[in-house]
């Protein structure tokens, strides 16, 4: 199996592609010649991306200025990407949060929730059938190491990824044979390769224990294309998914807890 190839009346739709790995593959994908719809909430942002790719490229590059955890605007878009010819997709954004569950900002953890798990579920829904009608297409949902096992201090964030990471790989086995492959990013800590402003998990986890966008973004494209269930990127994810198969829950997860816990006081 193989990547869908370019063509002048399809689209690659990338989420999150404002920043981090969305960037990155909206960035690698333009590169290989798709057009691209790329979806995140800054607009201005999204609308110098768009200037770089297509002078870049000689590609097609649709804004979308969406807050995907907002169900209305989640509707409009879908109603809109029907009108589109879509034949892969990435579903990279997301974010997070650290600390007690019961102490969180429940307007944040409800958005977060929207954001992370609801946005993938109809995102999804809505480009699949015409891929499948078509015979052709490729989906890639960036799930996380973190969802392979219960931590404490990230209990909505593992939450909402534990399930993409069961769900995709779930609709891998069911798409077999239908020409539309569905892939897994499993990623941890991911960044730039020089980072000038330090987030909390920047602060709190060794820098050789990273990956970069960019070859993130590579790897899991290469991975799209031989039709893969799951990529797993940089050495500490890779790490994490071996650990997480063999290690009793019972010991890994308050260590883990431990340590999410420092980044959530940080």
């Amino acid at each position: 199996m193989t990547l869908p190839s370019p063509a002048i009346d399809s689209f690659a739709l990338v989420t999150g592609a404002s920043q981090g790995i969305g960037r990155a593959m909206a960035k690698d994908l333009a590169a290989m010649g798709h057009n691209l719809i790329v979806v995140a909430r800054r607009e201005q942002v999204l609308e110098e991306l768009k200037a770089e790719l297509e002078a870049k490229h000689s590609v097609v590059v649709e804004v979308e200025a969406v807050d995907l955890a907002d169900p209305a605007q989640r509707k409009g878009l879908i109603e809109r990407l029907g009108e589109r010819t879509i034949n892969i997709a990435v579903n990279s954004a997301g974010i997070a949060s650290f600390g007690p569950f019961l102490k969180a900002d429940w307007d944040y953890e409800t958005s977060q929730f929207e954001l992370n798990a609801t946005a993938v579920f109809e995102l999804t829904h809505a480009v699949l059938p015409g891929m499948v009608s078509r015979g052709e297409g490729a989906i890639c949902n960036v799930g996380s190491a973190a969802g392979n096992v219960p931590i404490p201090n990230n209990a909505t964030y593992v939450f909402t990824k534990a399930g993409v990471n069961a769900f995709t790989e779930a609709l891998h086995y069911e798409l077999k044979g239908t020409g539309v492959s569905c892939t897994l990013l499993a990623p941890g800590p991911v960044r730039d390769a020089v980072v000038n402003d330090p987030s909390i998990v920047d602060k709190v986890v060794p820098g050789f224990l990273w990956t970069t966008y960019e070859s993130c973004s590579e790897e899991t494209l290469q991975a799209m294309a031989a039709g893969k269930r799951r990529v797993v990127p940089g050495p500490l994810s890779k790490a994490m998914n071996a650990v997480s198969a063999v290690a009793p829950t019972a010991a890994l997860s308050p260590l883990m807890g431990w340590f999410y816990a420092k980044m959530g006081d940080a």
